[in-house]
């Protein structure tokens, strides 16, 4: 069994010139953030209001390059995943707080690549590291967008068109997504095109928050396969690292959504709302019950949240004074997220023909040694094969004429022979008992 760990929480604030200073202090060790509010004088003096909050995090990341991010949030994570531990790291915030900008990045400056295309390029790093091992890399791209479940990688020829929609199922081995593309890809520049056909794909709208806000949670899943070269390759590793990129919340006044965005903000707070209780309710070690199927995405997420994988939170907050009641909420939801612990184990497997094909060819080996045993102590007429009838019917022959006195004693050829005669008494002993 692995052993319990608590999520990873970092914030990363997004940088700006009108940054609230006075309202929000960040600790010495970049591990805590303060929030102060002034008071609201129009409630009146006697106002109980809280005015202060102070979080703890595993990282505060102000001014932080793209490689910072990615260096302390996700490159542990990622290289645990060739070993066969599961990842999920989250992208959580208001919108337009930079929550696509940190795990996707922008296609005009390679500087400023996010976390799933850096991911992408150090799994297959790895994997130019490890000649010892057979591996094999698979993605899909999956997209919930007001409640339903949409393929981002349907697009491409060689994918046939869907009859049913796509369902969420559970079986023994863990959550898929039924009707979801899995592509394979043999080297980076593969994987990368269908990042950008994704991409290209995703549902995109712009309100009074954010020119191009993405209205819609993203699922972009790496699935590692390791075969050893040099062990035995009936056993393997398998792991999957979940990249999410979550769509923002948002406060419906502020953002001026009406009409379908009115519809859309709707379906992404609720959700976010679900994937909170989801939370608290897995921080919460007297709880038996998660409440994962209340929504597509905590349900598409059941064993990344608070199962036996890594999982890293990454919440994108304003640092502007304007946006601080939702910076407050997102830091809560961090600080939340803190509590609840995983218990990361190596997802072994074992390949069933492989184990047969091995263990036939350990039988024929067991065989030709016995054959060598048997030719050195002068025994020849020694078979290690499965009797048949006439076999069989020989043995009954000889052990009735045993028990008549007909014959002085049965040889002993090998220990299947024994098991046999063994048969061969009780059938005899079975009958007579009948006769009487």
């Amino acid at each position: 069994m692995g052993t319990r760990k608590k999520v990873h929480a970092f914030v990363r604030v997004k940088p700006t010139d009108d940054f609230a200073h006075e309202m929000i202090k960040y600790g010495d060790d970049n591990k805590s953030i303060d929030i102060h509010l002034k008071k609201d004088l129009q409630r009146g003096v006697v106002n109980n209001k809280q005015t202060d909050w102070s979080f703890k995090l595993d990282g505060v990341l102000h001014n932080a390059s793209q490689d910072l991010v990615y260096e302390t949030v996700a490159k542990d994570l990622v290289a645990q995943a060739l070993d066969g531990y599961n990842g999920t790291i989250m992208c959580y915030g208001q919108t337009g707080a930079g929550k696509t900008y940190t795990m996707t990045g922008a296609t005009e400056n390679y500087k400023h690549r996010g976390i799933l295309p850096r991911a992408l390029q150090q799994v297959f790093r790895m994997i130019e590291e490890r000649p010892t091992h057979a591996i094999t890399v698979r993605v899909s791209y999956l997209e919930i967008y007001n409640e339903s479940l949409f393929d981002l990688l349907s697009t491409l020829p060689y994918v046939g068109p869907s009859v049913t929609p796509m369902t969420i199922v559970e079986n023994p081995q863990g959550v898929f997504i039924k009707g979801l593309s899995v592509h394979l890809t043999n080297q980076e520049e593969d994987a990368f095109s269908l990042l950008f056909e994704g991409e290209t794909n995703r549902i995109i709208a712009s309100h009074t928050m954010n020119k191009n806000s993405s209205r819609s949670h993203c699922i972009f899943t790496i699935y590692v396969e390791a075969h050893s070269r040099t062990l035995s390759d009936e056993k393997y590793v398998t792991s999957k690292i979940n990249l999410v990129d979550l769509a923002g919340s948002e406060r419906l006044g502020k953002s001026g959504s009406e009409g379908r965005m009115l519809k859309e903000a709707t379906y992404i707070n609720k959700s976010l709302s679900f994937l909170e209780q989801a939370i608290i309710a897995l921080g919460d070690q007297k709880r038996d019950h998660i409440p994962f199927r209340q929504s597509k995405l905590t349900h598409a997420l059941k064993d990344s949240l608070g199962g036996n994988c890594n999982m890293v939170l990454l919440t994108n907050i304003y640092g502007e004074a304007a946006q601080l009641e939702e910076t407050l909420s997102s830091l809560r939801f961090a600080s939340r997220m803190k509590l609840v612990t995983t218990e990361p184990t190596i997802n072994e497997k074992y390949d069933a023909e492989r184990m047969v094909k091995n263990l036939e060819k350990e039988l024929a080996l067991l065989k030709q040694e016995l054959a060598i045993h048997d030719s050195l102590a002068n025994r020849t007429l020694v078979n290690y094969d499965p009797m048949d009838e006439i076999q069989i019917a020989e043995i009954n022959s000889q052990v009735r004429r045993y028990l008549e006195g007909t014959l002085d004693e049965i040889d002993i050829i090998n220990l299947r022979q024994i098991q046999e005669v063994f048969n061969q008494f009780r059938v005899v002993l079975s009958q007579q008992e009948q006769e009487v």
